[in-house]
């Protein structure tokens, strides 16, 4: 068994980071010597880190001493502790921005103008000089081995570091708008990860694994055999780290319980009996390009290369987790709690526990840290929580957008709310986390772009059946119309 979380193993970022600067190092070293130019002092401070930039920008001395001024800048960050990445990525942000007395300037050129050719040429000035001079320097960064991958983990720093620095918030930007130019879609490799893929990249897969924790070699060949499939997404300037890779289950049926997904005693399945392919992890693996999203196009690469490859697939669908309902049942008002609850039910849950107000008996219930082996306990649950959790799918959070980010990425992709799976993970984190649930989202490509369409526009969630019938159980408060009233009334008919 591979023990991923030993603090003596490298992570991936560090094992690249420290690649790089040792590539860098010698880039620098080697064309000083070609040049005889002797290597400034690099001492970091303050003084020195602005001047070294400004060496990077002001190119003196062609291409090849640009290339080794901008390798040493990198090494040296590179070898910088928090308080010098920040006070480096503050330099950035604020001593290389866009000159304001120049966007003046053009402004004022582009205001004045008498004709449409000098509105066309003042407007490309005002653009030029609106461009902050720092994205000269990140540029240089690209060309240079591993550059790339520097400046997705710079940008991971910066992430970590601004605050709400207006100026780091500006380079933030800048660094996002830069790397989802290199990073479209139209530019990634669709590979299918097996066995035989390299053991460097598989160990990558193991650390970077997000949603079920793969706990060792064994473990993840089982996610690689016949009746499993792997894909990832790759930058051809980064080819040794997956951008995004989803795992997927060869099944008939729809799965609702991940525990037989990942149980490595199962019987093998044999894929062409399968019907449906079920997506059970999806994992982004570069904080740095948060807010690059990969997800969609990776799914929907999946859905078109398995229905070429295995047309007898015709049903794609997720089995993913709702990493937030626990804490939004935690902190949903109790009288908006009782509307998941029949009569029957409360009379139920008042015996066993002694409690007249639902919220308080279903918390009682959880105070049983092994309340989900009771049979008896769990299927008395099942009904409130479930019809709670489609509820739960529908809230908003203060921008509008659906509070499950689970559920905002997947119904924003086009996908049906398909099913609600009770006790669909019950490990530690699945019973924390969402009471056991899990959901089926699934993928219709005949109804992808209206579903897509009707979510962006209108807010409606598309839905099946079984989901339906748990919203019209809602029941509803006497007085004021609750939320939950809302949501039934506003959706029940969709």
């Amino acid at each position: 068994m591979t023990d991923t979380s030993s603090p003596d193993k490298e992570t991936p970022n560090e094992s690249t980071l420290s690649q790089i600067s040792d590539t860098w190092r010698d880039i620098a070293q080697s064309a000083a010597r070609s040049l005889g130019l002797n290597r400034s002092d690099t001492s970091v401070s303050s003084k020195n880190l602005k001047r070294m930039m400004s060496d990077c920008l002001n190119g003196r001395g062609g291409d090849v001493s640009a290339r080794m001024r901008t390798a040493e800048l990198g090494r040296t960050y590179l070898e910088l502790d928090f308080d010098g990445k920040k006070d480096f990525l503050t330099f950035l942000a604020k001593d290389y921005c866009a000159n304001e007395d120049d966007i003046r300037l053009a402004a004022d050129e582009y205001l004045s103008a008498k004709n449409d050719a000098e509105r066309v040429v003042a407007a490309y000035h005002l653009r030029q000089s609106s461009s902050p001079i720092r994205l000269k320097l990140l540029i240089q960064f690209n060309a240079l081995p591993n550059g790339v991958k520097f400046l997705v983990d710079i940008r991971e720093d910066l992430l970590k570091i601004k605050g709400k620095d207006p100026y780091l918030e500006a380079l933030d930007r800048d660094m996002q708008q830069l790397l989802n130019s290199w990073f479209d879609t139209g530019f990634l490799d669709f590979v299918e990860m097996t066995w035989n893929t390299s053991a460097a990249l598989l160990e990558k897969l193991i650390t970077y694994e997000a949603v079920h924790q793969i706990t060792s070699w064994g473990d993840l060949r089982n996610r690689l055999d016949s009746d499993r499939r792997c894909y990832a997404l790759f930058h051809p300037r980064m080819p040794d780290e997956p951008l995004a890779f989803v795992e997927v289950a060869l099944v008939k049926g729809l799965a609702s319980n991940v525990q037989k997904i990942l149980d490595v005693e199962a019987p093998l399945g044999i894929p062409s009996d399968a019907d449906t392919a079920i997506f059970y992890s999806i994992t982004n693996t570069q904080t740095g390009l948060r807010g690059i999203s990969f997800g969609e196009h990776l799914i929907k690469q999946v859905v078109h290369h398995l229905s070429h490859e295995m047309p007898w697939i015709k049903n794609f669908a997720t089995l993913s987790p709702a990493p937030g309902f626990r804490s939004w049942l935690a902190n949903l008002d109790s009288t908006l709690f009782q509307d998941g609850v029949t009569k029957e039910e409360m009379q139920r849950l008042k015996s066993r526990t002694g409690a007249d107000v639902a919220k308080t008996a279903i918390f009682l219930c959880f105070q049983d840290k092994e309340w989900f082996q009771n049979k008896e306990l769990a299927e008395l649950l099942r009904g409130p929580l479930s019809r709670l959790c489609v509820a739960y799918f529908l809230e908003k959070d203060s921008k509008g957008r659906a509070l499950d980010p689970v559920a905002r990425f997947h119904l924003k992709n086009g996908a049906q709310l398909n099913q609600i799976n009770w006790l669909g993970d019950t490990s530690e984190k699945g019973i924390a986390q969402a009471s056991g649930i899990m959901v089926n989202y699934r993928y219709d490509l005949s109804e992808i772009e209206k579903n897509h369409e009707r979510f962006m526009n209108d807010g409606r969630v598309a839905m099946s059946s079984q989901v339906k019938t748990y919203l019209k159980q809602l029941g509803g408060a006497l007085g004021e119309e609750s939320t939950l009233q809302k949501l039934r009334r506003t959706f029940s008919s969709t």
